[in-house]
């Protein structure tokens, strides 16, 4: 899994969830489908800017994301993708995706920037948007992972 999409993941989880640990971390994004180790997470706690605090009670700690002083560039072109993709759809191994008028180099930066195995390419014009993956077979887990950005 590309690490944009797993530190989604990482901070829905300590959002949801009293996390006190890096393994109990590890283990919940498993759970969830992501081979991770704790190297990584280590990696992605300090990426990410994440701090352990008390929990309610005061008497354990969990992990907690701080808010960035200035949003990071990823955090840009992401906001950038939520705020202009109109639709998805796909042709073959193609996936278009239509933005609002300007924004499809932006937005596909942000694409570029997941990093997904499957992706071969990103080409972006004013408003449209080419992807290209390796397989027919996994342009509609693509697809998914694009649209639960959007939500």
């Amino acid at each position: 899994m590309a690490r944009a999409t797993r530190q989604l993941k990482i901070l829905e989880i300590i959002t949801k969830h009293d996390i006190d640990t890096q393994e109990e971390l590890v283990a919940r994004l498993r759970a969830d489908g992501y081979s991770v180790t704790q190297a990584t997470v280590s990696r992605d706690i300090k990426d990410m800017n994440i701090i352990k605090t008390f929990t309610d009670d005061g008497r354990h700690y969990k992990y907690v994301a701080q808010q960035p002083k200035e949003p990071s560039s990823a955090d840009k072109f992401m906001k950038i993708f939520r705020n202009t993709v109109l639709s998805i759809r796909s042709a073959e191994n193609l996936i278009i995706i239509k933005t609002e008028q300007g924004s499809a180099s932006a937005a596909a930066e942000f694409i570029d920037r997941l990093e997904y195995d499957e992706i071969l390419g990103v080409i972006a014009g004013d408003n449209t948007i080419f992807v290209a993956i390796d397989t027919i077979n996994n342009v509609s887990k693509v697809i998914e992972n694009l649209e639960n950005i959007l939500k």
